[in-house]
Formats: structure tokens, sequence, C-alpha cells
């Protein structure tokens, strides 16, 4: 089945010319990312934030390297640029340069202790290296942010955090607050529908699933929750009639690989 997903989906957030990727980059204090005066540093912060915007966007397209270089003139700019970090350490993720990435993430949190965009995508990093406990850490400490915008992105990746270390009552609590929060979000209520079935909670994960389809065209990871969901309520039709589906629209997917290998655990 496909690795859990991030859900953070907000894009933006020594050496002046290379980012924390070069070896002993000092922390300044939270202040050096909102504290400037003067027509000089307020125009290099504009351009540190125009160039990392652009970044942002060529990372949500999968193009790194133009992401990379983008982020390079930011930090030419202006290198106490925080959230210019953070677009760092994502997309080392992607690349799984993993140290690289953990610098990152903590060079921009250094800039700014009260980004919890940050500290959101930290936290989620640090989980998918097996770092459960750091992880939560940095969730709750994003969380306590009063100005925090997203705050159900935090509580949702707590949830799938915390499934991950198989802590399922936590992990079913912060996806439940997350929910209440954006009710909306199809993703995060197909998270839940997965813990539950992993729980057992069949019934539960049937009506997450069915509101998931209100909210949303099905997807590979839905349709196969359905395959499993119905094969364990001992439906085989609706069973087949969801592997059927997951066949015809998406073929290629580690789903469906799944489906035909009948890895269904």
């Amino acid at each position: 089945m496909k690795k859990w997903m991030v859900l953070a989906v907000a894009l933006l957030a020594g050496c002046t010319t290379q980012p924390a990727e070069q070896r002993g980059v000092t922390s300044t204090s939270s202040s050096a990312s909102t504290s400037y005066s003067g027509s000089s540093n307020t125009d290099s912060r504009q351009r540190a934030r125009t160039q990392t915007d652009l970044a942002a966007a060529y990372y949500a397209r999968g193009q790194y390297k133009i992401a990379l270089d983008e982020l390079r003139k930011a930090i030419v700019a202006d290198s106490g640029y925080g959230p210019a970090y953070d677009i760092y350490g994502r997309i080392y993720m992607e690349l799984a340069e993993y140290s690289l990435a953990e610098e990152n993430f903590r060079r921009a949190i250094d800039l700014d202790g009260n980004d919890s965009v940050a500290r959101n995508n930290f936290g989620w990093f640090l989980c998918t290296r097996g770092r459960y406990d750091e992880g939560l850490s940095q969730f709750s400490t994003a969380l306590r942010n009063p100005l925090y915008a997203r705050p159900e992105e935090a509580m949702a990746n707590a949830g799938l955090c915390a499934a991950k270390k198989g802590d399922f009552a936590t992990a079913e609590a912060n996806l439940i607050k997350s929910i209440k929060l954006q009710p909306d979000n199809p993703n995060t209520v197909l998270k839940l529908a997965e813990l539950y079935l992993r729980q057992g909670k069949l019934m539960d994960a049937q009506r997450q699933l069915s509101r998931h389809s209100e909210l949303s065209q099905p997807t590979a990871e839905s349709l196969w929750l359905g395959v499993r969901l119905e094969r364990k309520q001992g439906d085989r039709a609706q069973e087949a009639m969801y592997g059927s589906q997951l066949r015809k629209r998406f073929p290629d997917s580690n789903e469906a690989q799944l489906l035909r290998s009948g890895q269904y655990e």
C-alpha cells in the first residue's frame, strides 16, 4: 500500500550563498526572520520571500532542481529567511537526502521557533524516519502556537504518526480532532477509515469510507480500502466491485499490484 502521505498542504510556509547543507551553519535568534529595519533589509527579505514562493511552486510540481536553484537565490538575498530552509528540508526529504533534510528543518526552526508549518513538516520527517516520539513532540509544539493557521494539519499528521507507532488511541483522537476542524478533508477522513479497519472497527470504517465517497472521487487508496473492508465483512460482490474499479481506474498503482498478488494484509 502507498506510504502514508504527508497531509500538510501549505507550500510556503555563515556563508550567505549556501543553505544548511553547508556544515557548521550557526543558529540565530528567532527574531532573525522577522526583525528588519531599513529599506535595504526590507528589500532583501522581499526578494527572499519571492524566490522561496517560486521554489515552493516548483517543489509542488516535483521540479526539484529548479526549486533548489530558486532557494539558493533566496538565501543569497537573505540567509536568515526561515521558510526557505523549510522548503529545502522538504526537497531533501523527497530526494532521500535525510541528513540534509534534517539540517535544514532544524535551521528553519532555529530561525523562528514559532514557525508551526516548519515544525509540522519536520515532525512528519521524523515520523517517516521511525523517530515517532520526536515527531509527536514537534506536532505538539506546533499546536501550542495560537497563531498557527492550519492546526488541523499537525493534528492529522500527529494521528498518522501515532498510528505508525502503534498507538491507535492517540491516533484516533488526533484524526477526529483534525476532522472536527476540517470536516470536508477527504484525505483525513480516509486515514481515519484506514485506522478503523486496522483496529477491526468495521462499521466505523464503513461510515468513514462512505463519507469519503461523498467528498471525493475514488482514489486507488480508497478503492483498495473498500476491497479489504468488504472482504473482512464477507461481501464478495462488493469486494469484486471495488476490485474491478481499482484495476480499471488505477491499473499501475501499488494498490492494484497488491490486489493482483492477493496481499490483503
